[in-house]
């Protein structure tokens, strides 16, 4: 079992978070994405670069893939936003900061956050505290999944339209949960408005990793397997379309690491950018 309290955020999303801002303070410009909000909701101990699993040179495949799959996805709102869709939804939002980064653009949605109620209510007083506040545009939906909350149920609760498109994502996830778990979450997403858009992330087999960041990777398994929240699913590009696609989606790509180096890593002098065949994206759309 996880002996973790309850109302703090987990280890995972409080690694992301800092990650995201050891970009920023670690890796020369121009940074993929600008982001030290976790840092400063988290507050840790000035000493946090010194932690072993925030070593600035082994981390940094890892936050780079991190950085990537949060510019894709923001990149990716923002496309959706100018065609018209006015609902976002943040499944596992974690210390997620699009709210509070991009109040602009994030002002003309209606941002839904969903996550444990623990978590979540340390969030919320958090923002308070530091001053960013709870706009009516962003909802909070405390989802429990382990009583068998519906997420979608929640959502309607919060204000969620089933008759208008969203924009649904989810980054970290998949590999906690079982196969049907996601096949489950990608029927309950397929079934939402015609032109929705979901996008996740994805695990692929360990063995497939570049050699380089396998090591990484493996440790970072036994961890999550030490810590009670075990990797659980792996996919291939090609299992995980196929999914999609039965899952009812009539449209089903995958952006592969490579996909977001050219994009966002093109030209860089420190050769920074995601490791291959480790954490890729699904986007597929109803």
């Amino acid at each position: 079992m996880n002996d973790q309290p309850q109302d703090v955020p987990d280890s995972t999303a409080a690694r992301v978070a800092l990650w995201r801002a050891l970009h920023v303070q670690a890796d020369a410009p121009p940074h993929v994405l600008e982001d030290e909000v976790g840092l400063q909701l988290l507050a840790p101990a000035e000493d946090w670069r010194s932690r072993g699993d925030m070593d600035p040179q082994f981390t940094r495949p890892f936050r780079a893939s991190i950085v990537a799959r949060a510019r894709f996805i923001e990149d990716l709102v923002i496309e959706q936003v100018e065609r018209g869709v006015g609902q976002y939804v943040i499944l596992g939002a974690g210390l997620d900061s699009f709210a509070q980064r991009r109040p602009e653009l994030a002002s003309r949605l209606t941002v839904f956050e969903v996550d444990p109620p623990g978590p979540q209510a340390w969030k919320r007083r958090r923002l308070r505290e530091l001053g960013f506040g709870v706009p009516d545009w962003l909802r909070f939906v405390p989802v429990d999944f382990e009583a068998g909350d519906s997420w979608r149920q929640r959502l309607v609760a919060e204000g969620f339209d089933e008759s208008r498109p969203a924009v649904i994502v989810s980054t970290g996830v998949s590999m906690y949960l079982t196969k049907e778990a996601n096949a489950a979450t990608l029927r309950e997403v397929a079934g939402l408005a015609a032109g929705s858009t979901f996008a996740m992330t994805f695990l692929l087999p360990l063995e497939m990793a570049d050699p380089d960041v396998r090591p990484g990777l493996e440790m970072a398994e036994k961890g999550a397997r030490a810590s009670g929240t075990p990797f659980i699913s792996f996919f291939t590009p090609q299992q995980i379309t196929a999914m999609a696609r039965e899952a009812g989606f009539g449209e089903a790509r995958h952006v592969s690491a490579e996909d977001l180096t050219q994009r966002y890593f093109a030209g860089r002098a420190d050769g920074l950018r995601p490791p291959g065949n480790a954490e890729e994206l699904l986007v597929a759309a109803t």
